[in-house]
């Protein structure tokens, strides 16, 4: 049990940014990596809080579960979940944007040739949200994987980034295996092969606890 007494919140799935009642902004995500990550923490002794996006999976037991739909709630979420948390692993797909004015009723078809939206940015939760807890981000790219990755591990604040190449066959989206880099604040790269999402959760949670047993030391070491 060796991340007894930490409490670890990982988020997961592809949020929904709606349209109107029927329709919504969404994305391939399909929860896997994240909840594979959250069973892994919680079999190796964490509390661990799952705040999801809508998936087809169903709630894994021992672990609490904090369901969302849009970006918003999901910063609202995740705000309110770190509280004193140890570890934040941000493994959902969060889309970027969100229509600027959600339609009260179902756009109909007949009212024009074409349907335009305009779109504003949604909160960036792992970039935006407060608290002195070790943080794991996930990028998924379709070209430059790791430029992209450096540069989000410097815009949100992170210890730790998982980039994954989601053209790779049998990598990335509605699959249960994937192929993923590891960066830390380094720069330093550890890519590893093609293994099982919950593999991959265990990879990620080796480098979390020694950021955790770094972050200890460091703290014992200033107080003498």
């Amino acid at each position: 049990m060796s991340l007894a007494d930490k409490h670890i919140v990982v988020t997961a799935g592809g949020t929904r940014e709606a349209i109107d009642p029927v329709r919504y902004i969404g994305n391939r995500s399909s929860g896997k990596m994240g909840y594979a990550l959250a069973e892994a923490a919680r079999d190796r002794g964490a509390e661990v809080t799952l705040v999801t996006a809508p998936t087809t999976l169903s709630d894994p037991s021992g672990i609490e579960v904090i369901r969302i739909e849009s970006a918003v709630q999901m910063k609202a979420a995740v705000t309110e979940a770190t509280s004193g948390a140890d570890v934040l692993i941000m493994a959902a797909a969060v889309a970027d944007y969100q229509p600027k004015k959600v339609a009260g009723q179902k756009i109909k078809k007949e009212t024009g040739d074409g349907l335009t939206l305009e779109l504003i940015k949604t909160p960036d939760t792992l970039a935006e949200v407060e608290g002195n807890f070790v943080r794991v981000g996930f990028a998924a790219e379709s070209q430059d994987l790791l430029v992209n990755a450096r540069a989000k591990l410097q815009k949100k604040r992170c210890d730790l980034f998982v980039a994954n190449d989601i053209t790779a066959p049998d990598s990335g989206f509605e699959v249960d295996t994937n192929k993923v880099s590891l960066i830390d604040k380094d720069g330093q790269v550890d890519d590893l092969p093609l293994m099982s999402k919950r593999e991959v959760a265990h990879k990620v949670l080796d480098r979390v606890e020694e950021l955790l047993n770094k972050r200890t030391k460091e703290k014992k070491d200033g107080g003498q």
